[in-house]
């Protein structure tokens, strides 16, 4: 997911260097989503595996 979030942020890059504002705003907004939502499940499995690591120890 993070892999799609950097490509859609390069995609918005580059349509805004060449003028493409509409593009670059709607790609930016989806590359913004994407981290988001990357960044959730990140600290869900970041959590889950502090407490599977206490519960053994």
């Amino acid at each position: 997911m993070l892999k799609w979030a950097l490509i859609f942020l390069v995609i918005s890059i580059v349509a805004g260097f060449f003028g493409f504002s509409g593009i670059s705003a709607a790609t930016a907004t989806i590359a913004r989503v994407l981290f988001g939502i990357f960044l959730v499940i990140f600290l869900v499995f970041l959590i889950l595996a502090l407490m599977a690591g206490q519960a053994i120890f």
